[in-house]
């Protein structure tokens, strides 16, 4: 299920491409790329504290998303032979910090530009679904402001898993 999920994530945000007019559109696999046209992601990987130990870490391309897979509780549907589950993911959004966005702050509009990646997101990557999960979807968000050169988003969200064995 993480396998298969990780993999649709990084699919679907492989597929976020900003166009040159600051549109937004999404690629399909084996298409041309618009021209002039950008990936938004700039690194998807698993997440490994990565903005804990940033200096010491390779260095990575922002945007990032990190994605985090925290414990999963199985529930027995057939004991031995089919479980279910409701884990939940998170995916940690790095981008630049872009100056101080108090009222009246020259940098107001680009440091709050930080919350319209989250959302991008959201729209991208709610309702997915693949063979071993189901209905992906936000349950939490969460800002995190402990750095000084970045700002990390971390939405949650939650899907239904289920393990079958063969």
């Amino acid at each position: 299920m993480r396998k298969e999920l990780y993999n649709e994530l990084c699919k679907h945000l492989r597929e976020l491409y900003r166009l040159p007019d600051g549109s937004v559109c999404h690629h399909v696999e084996g298409t041309d790329v618009p021209e002039g046209a950008e990936r938004i992601i700039k690194h998807i990987d698993l997440w490994n504290h990565n903005v804990e130990y940033i200096e010491q870490e390779e260095n990575w391309a922002r945007p990032a998303v990190f994605v985090e897979f925290k414990p999963i509780k199985w529930e027995a549907i057939v004991e031995g032979v089919e479980y279910r589950a409701e884990p939940q993911i998170h995916l940690h959004i790095v981008t630049d910090w872009e100056g101080a966005a108090s009222d009246g702050s020259d940098f107001k509009e680009e440091a709050l530009e930080v919350f319209d990646l989250p959302e991008l997101l959201h729209e991208t990557l709610t309702g997915l679904g693949g063979e071993k999960f189901l209905e992906l979807d936000l349950v939490e968000s969460d800002t995190n402001h402990n750095h000084e050169e970045i700002v990390e988003n971390i939405e949650v969200y939650q899907c239904i898993a289920i393990k079958r064995l063969k």
